[in-house]
């Protein structure tokens, strides 16, 4: 496996998460001798060759203008790559509005009541807003996370059916916030598409999960998967925990919204709808090929001539084990 790429069903011997598998990469087009800036992008219905050789780590990466707007049209050379301040060779560039897997993870517990119509409008919007050909799933959680489709059901794309998958009532009871992203990282990657990416809806606590924040964590920086966050607060709620929201967020090239008020959490579904939409896919082969559990860090940045200041977002680093 890898990193947004669909390989064999063969899990690697790495951390668990950890979708990297020896794999040589024949791509067309891939490198600056076959892609220029004056070429026009290749059509999206060739599709990837792969066999047994080197590691390929494939980032999903935003590009962001000066005024915050996504920046479209880049191409390969205005990339670079960093794993450890070490520069990359990038062997694999696209930037398509591809279908993608995406699981909807809904906080029903008790701290989330009165804020229940609120999420209930977030996630149909997100829904509406998405690819047709994109897979969806919901997963619901108070004291125990559950999935909303029937168990016949990894996913749908139909609207009305992710609807009826959401929760009618606010349920109430404890938060088990962690357990519900444990069951997204794991249910997501039954699903075909190669890009991923978890939204979770929620006010950040937890008061009942048998995970940790740190597995979680270690968890999602080590998968192939960009997790959304929109943290809705009260100004007296004790367990709330925006940090969690922000950190789970950043270390996966997510982005965490905190909302003023909780009808502004559609608007928010509606911003991370069009931002999977305008990532760029990057791969590279790691060149420092040492095994070992120090974690390597990830940096991508980005020039363009007369584009002004573009900042990238993508995920923190991995840790790769024998």
């Amino acid at each position: 496996m890898l990193i947004g790429g669909r390989l064999s069903k063969t899990r690697p011997k790495f951390c668990a998460c950890l979708r990297l598998l020896p794999l040589l990469l024949v791509l067309a087009p891939l490198t600056e001798a076959q892609t220029t800036d004056t070429q026009a992008p290749k059509p999206d219905d060739q599709p990837f060759r792969y066999s047994t050789g080197v590691r390929l780590v494939v980032l999903q990466t935003t590009v962001f203008t000066p005024k915050g707007g996504f920046a479209k049209g880049l191409r390969q050379s205005h990339f670079q790559v960093f794993e450890d301040s070490r520069p990359q060779t990038i062997k694999l560039f696209r930037q398509n509005d591809s279908a993608v897997a995406i699981g909807l993870i809904v906080d029903n517990s008790g701290s989330m009541r009165r804020k229940h119509a609120a999420v209930l409008a977030a996630a149909k919007a997100f829904t509406k807003n998405s690819n047709p050909k994109d897979e969806l799933f919901i997963i619901n959680f108070n004291e125990k996370p559950t999935l909303g489709l029937p168990q016949s059901k990894l996913f749908s794309a139909n609207a009305r059916e992710l609807e009826r998958a959401l929760p009618a009532t606010a349920a109430g009871g404890k938060t088990a916030l962690f357990d519900a992203l444990a069951l997204g990282l794991s249910h997501i990657h039954e699903l075909k598409q190669d890009k991923k990416a978890l939204i979770l809806v929620s006010d950040g606590g937890d008061n009942a999960s048998t995970h940790t924040a740190d597995q979680v964590i270690a968890d999602a920086n080590n998968s192939d998967v960009v997790i959304y966050t929109i943290g809705l607060f009260n100004k007296n709620d004790d367990e709330a925990n925006p940090a969690f929201m922000k950190q789970i967020a950043s270390v996966t090239g997510g982005e965490a919204f905190l909302p003023a008020r909780p009808n502004q959490a559609a608007s928010s579904c509606k911003r991370i709808a069009q931002t999977i939409r305008n990532e760029y896919s990057i791969g590279y082969s790691p060149n420092n090929e040492e095994a070992g559990t120090k974690f390597r860090t990830i940096q991508v940045t980005v020039k363009a001539p007369r584009r002004g200041k573009l900042v990238a977002r993508t995920r923190t680093g991995y840790t790769l084990t024998p």
